[in-house]
């Protein structure tokens, strides 16, 4: 599968409606412990990982994966051991 350019993700985010769109990066092994955001958000991994529990769920992402998150659900956040880049979009 090839992975798409940053410009392209962010355009193809702009195209589904994320009007508020940024690009994101954390350090290794951060924790961001349960929280929610108010906007509905899409995730895209641009190098690096992250791991995310929602709704009980562990799922990791890795470059050139897409989390979508609805607006208000709880989840936590952990990178990976070499941090994570990503573009968000929201709306």
């Amino acid at each position: 599968m090839e992975i798409m350019e940053e410009k392209d993700l962010a355009d193809q985010l702009i195209r589904e409606g994320y009007v508020h769109l940024y690009v994101w990066e954390d350090g290794p092994n951060v924790e961001y412990p349960e929280h929610h955001h108010r906007a509905e958000s899409a995730h895209i991994i641009l190098n690096g990982e992250m791991t995310m529990v929602m709704n009980g769920v562990t799922k990791t992402y890795r470059k050139g994966d897409r989390c979508d998150l609805p607006a208000g659900i709880r989840h936590s956040v952990r990178t990976g051991p070499t941090g994570c880049r990503y573009l968000i979009g929201e709306r």
